[in-house]
């Protein structure tokens, strides 16, 4: 009975043996604030955690960074990697083909537009506008043939229009200006018949003009700021969007049929937006909100609530072993403290 005891102990120890030993390794990708590399170290909140948890299981672990997230997840699903730590969803899709440990941060989707007037004055925009550059032209057309008009009923009438054609225009031009926007000079009053009637009917007609031109001018810059705010998911139709190929912001455009530019990093994501080649970006609001307070601060802001609540969790392999130390970890973490110390250190200012 002894010596049976003694090879069971043997048993296990042999069978531990390994396993306390095993190298664990960790699949990732550069994802501020979760994951990154400074100093030649792995840095975030989802390494420093993992970090915490090897330490509990007593297991070293190697980092390998993957280019983009689909690799990541893709040495996981083979088993290149026996955990992939980084801000990974928990999604149904995924769940059929990996496991995944307890949650470790809940997150949701959000969008990211440019700041107040990264793309210009509202008002210079509407100026530049087709139907507003017409308006323009078609008044200077008509102050400069009124001006000219009145030349020739005055030319005889008085000194400032008795000049030849070539010489009246702009002071013809600058006359009818004058009387449209100020009333006309007292010392230029029209003295001919048909001066007068006219003079009159210009400045009867110039109060229907300006009110036509700022009404049209205030209509076209309500309807560009309409068309250009972003504030929801709804005003995303017909907008220039972008996010990374794969991620599960990616299926919910597709889902409610928004069309959108692919990206396969959040670096290339990132370029698009400070070069303004989209109007906004849906992506992870954590990994957004990190953004716009530290690298994009000053052309970054975030617009409207988070939507599309999900979680993230730490991903396995299906069938692993590690699984249940790595949540029994976890909830160890919770219960003394060090997982809410760790979310403040890296989310209590972006709270």
């Amino acid at each position: 009975m002894l010596k049976r005891f003694f090879t069971i102990l043997i048993w296990i120890a042999f069978w531990a043996l390994p396993l306390s030993a095993q190298t664990i390794s960790v699949g990732t990708v550069e994802r501020m604030p979760f994951s990154f590399e400074k100093d030649g170290a792995a840095d975030g909140f989802s390494m420093a955690l993992w970090a915490q948890i090897a330490a509990d299981l007593g297991h070293p672990f190697e980092v390998t960074y993957f280019d983009t997230f689909a690799e990541m997840l893709s040495s996981v699903e083979s088993g290149e990697s026996d955990v992939a730590v980084a801000n990974i969803s928990i999604t149904a899709s995924r769940e059929q083909v990996m496991d995944f440990t307890h949650p470790i941060f809940e997150s949701g989707l959000q969008i990211m537009v440019p700041k107040d007037g990264m793309s210009g004055s509202p008002l210079w925009a509407a100026l530049a506008s087709k139907d507003i550059l017409i308006a323009i032209v078609l008044a200077f057309a008509l102050l400069f043939g009124g001006g000219m008009l009145m030349w020739v009923f005055e030319r005889k009438s008085q000194p400032y229009f008795d000049r030849p054609a070539s010489e009246a225009m702009f002071p013809s031009f600058w006359w009818a200006l004058n009387l449209v926007v100020n009333g006309g000079f007292e010392e230029r009053v029209p003295r001919s018949f048909f001066g007068r009637i006219f003079a009159v009917l210009l400045v009867l007609s110039s109060l229907f003009i300006v009110s036509v031109f700022v009404a049209r001018i205030t209509a076209v810059m309500t309807v560009d700021a309409i068309n250009e705010n972003i504030t929801s998911v709804n005003d995303l139709y017909g907008k220039e969007v972008a996010t990374i190929q794969g991620s599960t912001a990616a299926n919910f455009l597709n889902n409610r049929e928004i069309d959108f530019t692919s990206v396969e990093t959040l670096a290339a994501l990132k370029a698009g937006f400070e070069a303004e080649e989209f109007q906004a970006v849906i992506f992870d609001a954590p990994v957004l909100a990190f953004y716009a307070q530290t690298a994009g601060k000053g052309f970054a802001d975030l617009a409207g609530p988070i939507f599309l609540r999900e979680n993230y969790g730490i991903a396995l392999p299906s069938g692993s072993t590690l699984k249940e130390p790595i949540n029994q970890t976890l909830l160890k973490l919770r219960e003394n403290g060090e997982y809410d110390r760790l979310h403040h250190k890296w989310f209590g200012s972006l709270n």
